[in-house]
């Protein structure tokens, strides 16, 4: 089996890319990577605190490999990080590292980049699935997840601590992609296949900072 490290964003692409590649007998997740920005503690854009996402790695039953950026953080400091990453990867002979991406092919073409040479290959498990079809497919599939952050220009701020869910996808605008490929929002899961219990959570306050609206989302009993 090729052992695969899995970019882990909080949000329901990652989870759903851990359950799709739990199908493949050939694959063995064997780790969860994560980047956080280190002087909020909590994952860069989406915002979401570091204790939820050492929660998720529990439930999911997979070590969490976290890493610190600075911040602001620059495109150098960001690539140091991340080739000490690729070294430990290798030390710990796996082969593989596997992003929830859709398609942006610019996205795919930078981890392309990064990874070319590092003997480390890129999957990318969720490519060019219709995201309309893939974003019931997840809710029916049992993902459940908060809008943890959005795209002021591109939905409405209202979307902002919300469920992601039937009643939300229809309510989207039609210029928005399903599952907020283009950074109309992003997800923080609570629940999903791959966990094994649900995370209890609860919505906190809505803040507006740098252009976006985050809702915040923390463990029950409130820290």
């Amino acid at each position: 089996m090729k052992k695969v490290l899995l970019s882990w964003s909080s949000g329901k692409d990652s989870a759903w890319t851990l359950h799709v590649l739990r199908q493949r007998a050939d694959i063995d997740v064997v780790a969860l990577l994560t980047t956080f920005n280190a002087d909020a503690d909590r994952v860069a854009m989406h915002a979401v605190r570091r204790d939820l996402v050492r929660a998720q790695a529990e439930q999911a039953g997979l070590p969490l490999w976290e890493v610190d950026l600075p911040w602001p953080c620059t495109n150098d400091d960001y690539e140091a990080r991340m080739r000490a990453v690729c070294e430990r990867a290798l030390a710990n002979d796996i082969a593989a590292v596997a992003f929830g991406d859709l398609f942006l092919a610019d996205v795919r073409a930078y981890r392309e980049t990064q990874l070319a040479g590092t003997g480390l290959e890129p999957l990318f498990p969720l490519w060019n699935a219709p995201t309309a079809e893939l974003a019931r497919e997840m809710i029916a599939g049992g993902v459940k997840a908060r809008i943890s952050c959005v795209d002021p220009s591109q939905i409405a701020r209202s979307f902002a601590g919300r469920e992601f869910d039937a009643a939300l996808l229809a309510e989207l605008p039609a210029t928005a992609d399903p599952c907020g490929e283009k950074g109309e929002f992003h997800t923080f899961v609570y629940d999903a296949p791959v966990f094994t219990r649900a995370i209890d959570v609860r919505s906190g306050v809505i803040v507006e900072r740098d252009g976006f609206v985050f809702a915040d989302v923390f463990s029950t009993p409130a820290p």
